[in-house]
């Protein structure tokens, strides 16, 4: 896989685990609950109780990031697509964009998202030029690869930083967002939204192996509940036993014939012109026909954008929704 897919696959899978939020407009940490269903391999039950949300001009987030503003933002630009999803849950939309999230109709849908500006430079090198003539009160972007920025759009606007690296930590940052821009019944409806269907999966959890690959090329890489939003949620709702290494694209096809996949998720990552799905490169592999997943027809594209990128609760329900769907 080439070094940039690596590098953006990564920047959507970094792992901040640990407990839900803390502080002004955040999530809080799940109670114990009942054991998990068998083969969902994961802990305690996801409470659908939701806390309120209270406006405010201050909040500070669980990486300890502060953000105060004289007033309610109105005027956001998104260098990350968490963003562009936390404000269409809380019904607004951003000022400008580098992300092609919105055009999924579960978000704003083609027609719409094309009358959204879109940053030049694109996720890697978003030009602070263009950011700053669109006057953005507030400018939301994920801090291993934006946080460079910052120096230049100081005294000029304001610049947080996000890094999610759980389902908890998305949550976290959308009730921040509720917060700060008021929205606060909007944001409690979306999480008691999200938390609902999380549960309701919970409940009917599949006993099938699962597993998310990702990549433009056979140097694919896998996706792991410790570094990446979406897996996270896999151990809840199937059986899924891949650990991160530590190294991209650590598993081998041997290694996942060896597991008897049931069901597989591929994320094709594409920097341009899209030139082939990920599913076909693979399947040049003789290996590749092998997998119980690929003989029973369960090899599924999903939408990159949505499932690799997107990490708010609003791509994480598709997730869930496709997910399910697929491990009946």
């Amino acid at each position: 896989m080439p070094r940039t897919a690596l590098r953006v696959r990564r920047w959507a899978a970094i792992a901040v685990l640990g407990g839900l939020l803390a502080g002004c407009g955040t999530g809080e940490a799940d109670p114990a609950g009942p054991a998990a269903a068998p083969g969902s391999g994961a802990g305690a039950r996801t409470t659908t109780d939701v806390r309120p949300i209270e406006a405010a001009t201050r909040i500070t987030d669980a990486e300890g990031v502060t953000v105060s503003l004289p007033k309610p933002p109105e005027r956001i630009v998104c260098l990350v697509a968490l963003c562009d999803d936390m404000l269409v849950e809380l019904g607004m939309t951003p000022t400008a964009t580098n992300s092609r999230v919105l055009a999924h109709p579960k978000f704003l849908g083609e027609e719409k998202a094309a009358g959204i500006p879109v940053v030049p430079g694109g996720f890697l090198s978003p030009e602070v030029e263009a950011v700053l003539a669109h006057r953005p009160d507030l400018v939301i972007g994920l801090e291993d690869t934006h946080g460079k920025l910052a120096p230049a759009l100081k005294g000029a606007t304001t610049f947080w930083p996000v890094q999610p690296g759980s389902w908890q930590d998305s949550v976290g940052y959308l009730r921040n967002l509720a917060a700060l821009t008021g929205r606060t019944e909007q944001g409690e409806r979306a999480e008691r939204g999200f938390r609902t269907r999380l549960a309701r999966a919970e409940r009917s959890a599949s006993d099938r192996t699962a597993l998310i690959v990702y990549g433009s090329d056979e140097n694919f890489g896998v996706a792991t509940p410790e570094t990446d939003v979406a897996a996270g949620l896999f151990p809840k709702i199937s059986h899924y036993p891949w650990k991160s290494r530590g190294v991209e694209g650590s598993y081998s096809l041997e290694e996942i014939l060896a597991r008897d996949v049931d069901v597989l998720f591929v994320e094709t990552l594409s920097f341009g012109a899209l030139d082939g799905r990920l599913s076909d490169k693979l399947a040049q592999n003789p290996l590749w026909s092998r997998i119980p997943a690929v003989k029973n027809g369960k090899v599924i594209e999903v939408d990159s954008e949505v499932w690799a990128k997107g990490r708010g609760t609003r791509s994480l329900g598709v997730v869930l929704d496709e997910a399910t769907a697929a491990l009946r």
